[in-house]
């Protein structure tokens, strides 16, 4: 894999994604209108408050303490018309946060129109695209921005503007993409937590192409299913969601650096009665030298355990990655192992539990994980979060958030 290198350049504005955002969203309503009164539009969504409570004073100069408290407004509407053919999607998210400035955002999920033919189908607007099967990294999304402010876990997504081009045929899946709008990786402000040392300075990102934010990126990938095999493999070529972050002149803060690279990516799944074997792994150039990334292993199920409707899951991965930190953004996960457990009491309430922790194997710099919900009537939910940070290693990647062990109650109400 080749590409041209070019001088960076600053980025000229900022707000230019969100321009775009809003044209998708307007171009969508106008064609939703157009052909309402041939089918039925759905309204569905819900609305949270959020508590998350950090359980340690700040590590860092300007950082809130205690409990952050914010609000989710998530509404979803969708149109298909009557024979099916033409389908619209509007899906758009607004956080309001009462400790972090830069953690008030709103943004577009989803805006698009989708054409579904025979055996092929097109959409136009904003989507959110999901790949890959392991548990502990996500490792081979390539196609939207991560939305860092929502969480750490890499499972929040920024919509990206895009032509969608999929064909289904009985050797597979073939998607194209275009992707004209790049999306900028939003970051705590310099009072947030779960930061890094120095503060991220979003104005000041640069961008390899001189196209900066207008470079259109593009990706092709095949999926299919053998049997019990499921695998998918892309290649992309573009601007790289995961910014390098490097230190500004005077050492205040970290300016993004977005750059061109050629990724090929493969993810794989085996499934053999109540096991699970899964693999995702990646090959990137443009970031210094060529390197590999991989994140595989395994989940084994205990049906209807103790003689219940409960399912017990067992989960272990390998993580591994090749960057070289010098020139590529650095990685926490380059030599790591997760363990974890899953629980589901498959009940009315529909509950259910993740547990995990990740351990570094060369400076045993562990993390561990909570994850818990339970229905609450028809219309209710209640989920909890935890991230405890232990004995992490002074130079490992996860010390900035060290001190930044916390709780997060949800309270969610769908309509």
């Amino acid at each position: 894999m080749t590409s041209s290198r070019v001088s960076y350049g600053a980025s000229a504005n900022g707000n230019r994604p969100f321009v775009r955002l809003w044209v998708a969203a307007v171009a969508v309503t106008l064609l939703w209108s157009s052909v309402a009164a041939a089918g039925e539009v759905k309204l569905s969504g819900f609305v949270a408050a959020e508590g998350r409570a950090f359980v340690h004073d700040p590590q860092f100069r300007g950082q809130f303490e205690g409990v952050q408290p914010s609000l989710i407004v998530n509404p979803e509407a969708s149109y298909d018309t009557d024979d099916g053919r033409h389908q619209f999607s509007f899906v758009p998210f607004l956080r309001v946060d009462a400790r972090d400035e830069e953690r008030t955002h709103f943004d577009v999920r989803e805006a698009y129109w989708r054409y579904v033919g025979d055996d092929w189908e097109v959409l136009v607007g904003l989507d959110t695209v999901f790949w890959g099967v392991t548990e502990s990294r996500h490792l081979v999304n390539v196609i939207n921005q991560i939305d860092q402010v929502e969480d750490i876990d890499g499972e929040d997504f920024l919509g990206q503007p895009m032509v969608n081009l999929a064909v289904q045929l009985d050797w597979g899946r073939l998607d194209l993409f275009a992707l004209p709008g790049f999306r900028e990786r939003p970051f705590p402000g310099k009072d947030g937590r779960l930061r890094s040392a120095l503060p991220v300075d979003d104005d000041a990102a640069e961008f390899e192409s001189e196209l900066e934010q207008l470079h259109v990126d593009a990706a092709i990938r095949y999926s299919h299913y053998v049997g019990d095999w499921d695998f998918g493999a892309y290649y992309f070529y573009g601007t790289g969601r995961e910014p390098r972050l490097v230190p500004s002149a005077d050492g205040t803060r970290l300016e993004p650096r977005y750059d061109l690279i050629n990724q090929v990516g493969l993810d794989i799944q085996y499934t053999s009665d109540a096991w699970l074997w899964k693999f995702e792994g990646i090959i990137r150039e443009g970031q210094g030298d060529t390197f590999a990334a991989a994140v595989g292993g395994f989940e084994y199920s205990f049906f209807q355990v103790f003689e219940t409707a409960a399912d017990i899951g067992l989960l272990a991965e390998y993580l591994y990655d090749g960057r070289d930190d010098d020139n590529a953004p650095v990685a926490p996960l380059d030599n790591d192992v997760f363990v974890g457990a899953r629980l589901a009491l498959n009940d009315v309430q529909d509950t259910t539990a993740l547990v995990g922790t990740i351990i570094d194997t060369e400076n045993q710099s562990t993390s561990l994980f909570v994850e818990a919900e339970r229905r609450i009537g028809d219309t209710w939910k209640i989920e909890l979060e935890s991230r405890w940070f232990l004995a992490v290693d002074r130079g490992d990647p996860l010390a900035s958030f060290q001190d930044d062990d916390f709780v997060l109650l949800r309270l969610l109400r769908f309509f």
